[in-house]
């Protein structure tokens, strides 16, 4: 038995739409509005997490890196983001000449600590970026008083929480922009693909001119701007996704719901939803001081759970900051997530279970 820590779930509608692109030919455009999957995608994007306008570009890092050139980010700016993540969210920061400030966690939920947040802002801060992680909300309401306070603009890096809701609204709504991955581990997939939201039409019509080299009507290039377009095989892919996406969270939810009953007497320190918050279930993830026993030993029984991330960003060779982040330290070393995706059925998780108490 092996049961992958995420795979997407794609099927015959997916198949179909992808082999009539490939009929018709147009794979992509290069018109400021996209192709005809690209403009059908961002309908429904929209339509599901409530925002005015959507910009579709090829992933999730192109998603954040548009997100912050669209706020004129530069060289000698500082863009606070948490070190406990996929390491785009400072690649994107990092690209544009600005410094990423990194900022310890919660050990509660793994997100953004807003008193360190709040310890770290100088007069070069320039924007926020608060990493939904797993899927679980970071601390919106505490964020956004502090950067209210020092009138800074917020990006939410929803990579990892479309679907997770708090206070029945959207991870990624809540601020000037938010930005997502389509990524094939994600909720959803498009292949690859990612995308960004917004409810402001100035930086709306900017993402646009930001994904197509800067141009509007075909080499008028009016701003920086690269190809970060979504080619329309990935859209329609995604146009499909998107339809089965409530079904694929509520599959989610049931799986996380069941594990988290079968390990209640476990020494492990299960997830838990904070009040109003509507978690997607991207990645169960629990701690424990055995972490790297119970990771080879259920990957030899064939269970694909993993480690995210057992190097945050700060320590990697790369960006190497003497910064002191102590939680950081502690889940980095600490944290192990489970696979309850759709494809993960109830005789898996019953399986999961019994082998961890088995080890532990």
């Amino acid at each position: 038995m092996t049961i992958p820590i995420n795979i997407p779930s794609t099927g015959r509608e997916e198949i179909s739409v992808v082999t009539s692109i490939l009929k018709n030919g147009a794979l992509t455009s290069s018109a400021i509005q996209g192709g005809k999957y690209v403009q059908e995608f961002e309908k429904s994007v929209s339509s599901f997490v409530n925002s005015k306008y959507a910009i579709a570009v090829n992933s999730g890092t192109a998603a954040l890196q548009a997100a912050v050139y669209a706020l004129d980010i530069k060289q000698g700016d500082e863009v606070l983001i948490p070190s406990f993540t996929f390491v785009a969210t400072a690649n994107s920061v990092y690209s544009t000449g600005a410094k990423p400030v990194f900022v310890d966690i919660l050990k509660e939920n793994f997100t953004m600590d807003p008193d360190d947040l709040q310890k770290k802002i100088t007069k070069k801060t320039k924007a926020i970026v608060p990493v939904h992680l797993y899927g679980n909300v970071a601390y919106l309401d505490r964020i956004s008083e502090i950067a209210k306070k020092f009138n800074i603009p917020i990006i939410e890096d929803a990579a990892q929480s479309l679907g997770s809701t708090f206070k029945k609204k959207h991870t990624g709504t809540f601020f000037e922009m938010g930005c997502y991955s389509m990524y094939p581990a994600k909720v959803m997939t498009a292949g690859e693909g990612g995308f960004i939201v917004t409810n402001n039409k100035k930086l709306r019509d900017k993402l646009l001119m930001i994904r197509n080299h800067g141009m509007v009507k075909g080499y008028d290039t009016r701003l920086l701007g690269f190809n970060l377009r979504l080619p329309e095989i990935n859209a329609a892919i995604a146009t499909v996704q998107m339809k089965k996406l409530p079904k694929f969270l509520k599959t989610r939810q049931k799986n996380a719901k069941l594990l988290s009953k079968l390990l209640s007497k476990s020494n492990l320190v299960l997830p838990v939803e904070r009040k109003n918050e509507n978690v997607n279930w991207y990645l169960y993830t629990v701690s424990t001081p055995k972490r790297d026993i119970l990771l080879k030993k259920l990957n030899a029984k064939g269970i694909g759970a993993a480690s995210y991330y057992p190097i945050p960003v700060h320590k990697t060779p790369f960006y190497k900051s003497k910064t002191k982040l102590p939680i950081t330290e502690w889940a980095a070393a600490n944290v192990l997530s489970l696979p309850i995706h759709p494809k993960v059925t109830t005789k898996n998780i019953k399986f999961i279970a019994k082998t961890i108490f088995e080890i532990l």
